[in-house]
C-alpha cells in the first residue's frame, strides 16, 4: 500500500510503499476513499501531542469500502462503505467506560496518533469503533464529519440552549456547525483571524449573523462561545463576549496556554469547559441531524502524496472549509 508517513515530529511526512496491513481479531481493513485532515493531525504532526506512535501514518477522519476482515467479524460487512474516528479504542471497564464516558477512557487508543491511520491507502480498524456510512455517497463530502462533524457537535451540544452563540475559529468544524445551529434556529457570530477577509465572508454566506476579526467587540451580548482555535488567548476574550450565567466551550484536544486575567472577567457565574474526544454516541446522534439539516462541506481535495501541503495550507489559515485526502 502507499502511505504518507511521519518518522519524527516536527519533519515532513514521507510518502512510502508498505506492505497492504491484515486485520487483526474484531478487526476490519479499510480500502481508504477519503481522509479529511484535522487540526489534531497538524498537532500531532508539529509534535504538540506527546507520545504518538512512531513511525506513524497520521489521519483520522476516514471514509472507505471494508475489503478484508479478522476473526470474529462478520464477512457481509465487505463492501460496505464505514468511517473511522479519532476514537479506535478504549477498554471498557475503567470508571468511565463503565460510567458510559468512553471519550474518557484510561487506556485509549487514537487513529492516527497512538494506530495507524487514513492518510493512506488502506488502513485496519477495530470494528466496534467504526460506523456504517448507508447513507454517504460521496466519501470525500461525508470524511470532515468523522471529526470536524462529531467534535462541533460535542462542542454545540455543551452550549445548551444557548441562542446567541459566538464561533471564535472558522474552520471545518465551525462550517459545518454553523449550519447546523442556523437549522435549529441559533444565531451564529463568527471570529476569525484579524484581517481574514475571506473566511469572515464564507461565514457569512453559510447564513452568520455577523462575522469580523476575534479583537472586535459585539454590540450583541452571548449566550455561549465555542473555541474552535487553538488559542489560549482567546478564552478571555470568549468569556468578555458572554453574558452572567454564559459558557466557553474550548473544542480542541490541544490549545496554547491561557493568559492571566482577572477575576471579574469569569465572575458573574461565567463557565469555561472542554470538550475532550468523542463517543459512539456522538455519532449516532449527529449523522441523522447533519442529514435533516442538509449539512454540506465545503472541501479542497489533495492527492494523497501532496498531504504536506495540505498540512501546511491548515497550518497557514489558508482554507474555507476542509482539505481532504484522496489516494
Amino acid at each position: 500500500m502507499k502511505a504518507m508517513v511521519l518518522e519524527k515530529p516536527g519533519t515532513p511526512l514521507v510518502l512510502k510503499t508498505l506492505a497492504d496491513p491484515r486485520p487483526g481479531p474484531g478487526e476490519i481493513r479499510i480500502r481508504v476513499e477519503a481522509c479529511a485532515v484535522c487540526r489534531t493531525d497538524l498537532h500531532v504532526v508539529d509534535g504538540e501531542l506527546d507520545h504518538p506512535k512512531l513511525p506513524l501514518i497520521p489521519g483520522h477522519e476516514i471514509v472507505g469500502m471494508v475489503d478484508a476482515v479478522g476473526d470474529n467479524v462478520d464477512r457481509s460487512i465487505i463492501g460496505s462503505r464505514v468511517g473511522v474516528p479519532w476514537l479506535g479504542f478504549t477498554c471498557g471497564h475503567c470508571p468511565y467506560c463503565r460510567a458510559g464516558r468512553e471519550n474518557l477512557c484510561d487506556m485509549p487508543l487514537f487513529t492516527g496518533f497512538t494506530r495507524d491511520g487514513g492518510f493512506a491507502s488502506h488502513v485496519v480498524a477495530d470494528q466496534r469503533f467504526c460506523f456504517r456510512l448507508e447513507f454517504a455517497d460521496d466519501p470525500v463530502a461525508v470524511a470532515p464529519l468523522l471529526c470536524a462533524g462529531l467534535i462541533g457537535w460535542r462542542s454545540l451540544k455543551k452550549t445548551g440552549d444557548a441562542k446567541r452563540i459566538g464561533l471564535f475559529g472558522f474552520g471545518a468544524a465551525a462550517h459545518i456547525i454553523t449550519q447546523i445551529a442556523i437549522w435549529q434556529g441559533r444565531e451564529i457570530y463568527a471570529f476569525t483571524r484579524t484581517g481574514d477577509i475571506s473566511a469572515q465572508r464564507f461565514a457569512i454566506s453559510l447564513g452568520a449573523n455577523w462575522a469580523g476579526g476575534s479583537e472586535a467587540t459585539l454590540e450583541t451580548v452571548l449566550d455561549a462561545a465555542i473555541i474552535f482555535a487553538p488559542a489560549g488567548e482567546l478564552v478571555p476574550t470568549a468569556l468578555r463576549a458572554v453574558r452572567k450565567g454564559g459558557r466557553v466551550v474550548c473544542g480542541g484536544i490541544h490549545m496554547s496556554d491561557i493568559p492571566r486575567m482577572s477575576y471579574s472577567v469569569l465572575w458573574g457565574e461565567r463557565e469555561i469547559v472542554s470538550v475532550a474526544n468523542l463517543t459512539r454516541a456522538d455519532a449516532c446522534e449527529f449523522f441523522p441531524v447533519a442529514q435533516k439539516a442538509q449539512v454540506t462541506t465545503h472541501t479542497v481535495v489533495y492527492p494523497l502524496e501532496r498531504a504536506n501541503e495540505a498540512l501546511d495550507d491548515l497550518r497557514r489559515g489558508r482554507l474555507n472549509g476542509a482539505a481532504v485526502i484522496v489516494p
